[in-house]
């Protein structure tokens, strides 16, 4: 199938089964309602419990309704929906098309991608607002769990969206990473040196914004986390071994977290290729989607490390391709509005009276 057929959802009766989800998930939020938040040193800030329900979300709907595109059998559903999520300066588009995009379709896999404000480089927690509202749609239109794949940023803006809207934990499956910043980064530290977009700010090494998400749990119960990292990352760093800032640790969702050159030594892909066109990343990823639980390195076949592009990448094009996705990420990052500190946490990131 032609990812061609991809179409906005906002059709009123999809509106009154969401409605009608949203309501029972809030719902049984209440009904279990968190004990106290963990002490904290005078001064240390007290984040929300981590069934604190969420806040309304800020943005117009119609902008929330524009920026979810869903394959035609997305509506219809036999498997859980692939959510697809671009990583910082990118579109869907520029992230996806000539890779997962065609890969997908390949399967017959029904999947959705979200478009996230400004070319995900302003206030990331803007940017979850859309990924939260895409989860809910996805799940109330499909009527099955979604299934998480993101890029980069993509990777921990919907962790922080799990983390303070927590009726959308019981409507995911998996949630996959390929080079998410989810600690920060410290080569991100010095880009910003003199100043970056803000959502690089966030993505510092321990910024505010990345503290605040993996406050008190890092994971939740009922989803399976795979996070796929190369120890040959230029701008998500450190990532030498699961110590590192991709990597998860702690919560109750079962993880996987795996250097692509645990699966094959050789392979030296950067960050870019990680989230675009790089085997091992594309195996791990479907490997994860096709069982239940994380990905597990093992049952990848060996001759994935024989290979130099993910299904869905066309040899001829792909060279053309990929030198104007860098252009694309480069001209972004220069170009974009420089900002010197982080935008700051939400009222709702702290714990309510």
């Amino acid at each position: 199938m032609d990812h061609s057929v991809r179409e906005p959802r906002s059709i009123a009766v999809r509106k009154l089964t969401r409605n009608a989800v949203l309501a029972a998930a809030t719902a049984a939020t209440l009904a279990f309602a968190p004990v106290a938040a963990a002490f904290a040193e005078p001064g240390e800030p007290v984040y929300a419990p981590v069934d604190q329900p969420g806040p309304a979300l800020s943005v117009p709907q119609n902008l929330l309704d524009a920026s979810l595109e869903c394959t035609a059998n997305a509506g219809d559903a036999t498997r859980d929906v692939v959510l697809l999520i671009p990583g910082t300066t990118l579109t869907p588009e520029a992230n996806y098309d000539g890779n997962w995009f065609q890969a997908l379709d390949k399967l017959d896999w029904p999947y959705c991608s979200v478009t996230l404000p400004e070319d995900a480089m302003n206030d990331i927690q803007v940017s979850a607002e859309y990924i939260v509202n895409a989860i809910r749609e996805v799940r109330a239109t499909s009527g099955r769990k979604v299934d998480l794949v993101g890029f980069s940023q993509g990777g921990l803006a919907p962790r922080f969206a799990l983390r303070f809207w927590p009726d959308t934990r019981a409507m995911v499956d998996d949630y996959v990473a390929l080079g998410a910043t989810n600690h920060g980064s410290l080569t991100v530290d010095g880009m910003c040196a003199a100043g970056c977009a803000p959502a690089l700010q966030q993505q510092r090494y321990n910024s505010a914004f990345t503290q605040a998400t993996n406050s008190y749990e890092e994971t939740f119960a009922g989803i399976s986390y795979t996070d796929v990292y190369s120890r040959t990352d230029q701008f998500v760093t450190p990532n030498l071994d699961d110590s590192g800032t991709t990597s998860l640790h702690g919560g109750a969702g079962t993880i996987t977290n795996v250097a692509l050159q645990d699966v094959c030594p050789l392979n030296a892909a950067d960050h870019l290729a990680t989230g675009t066109y790089d085997p091992v990343a594309y195996a791990l990823a479907v490997d994860a989607l096709s069982h239940d639980g994380p990905a597990n390195p093992a049952r990848v076949p060996a001759s994935t490390c024989t290979k130099l592009l993910m299904p869905g990448v066309n040899p001829l094009t792909f060279p053309g391709k990929y030198v104007d996705l860098w252009n694309t990420v480069l001209a972004q990052l220069a170009a974009y509005p420089h900002v010197g500190t982080e935008p700051a946490l939400k009222p709702y990131v702290y714990t309510q009276p």
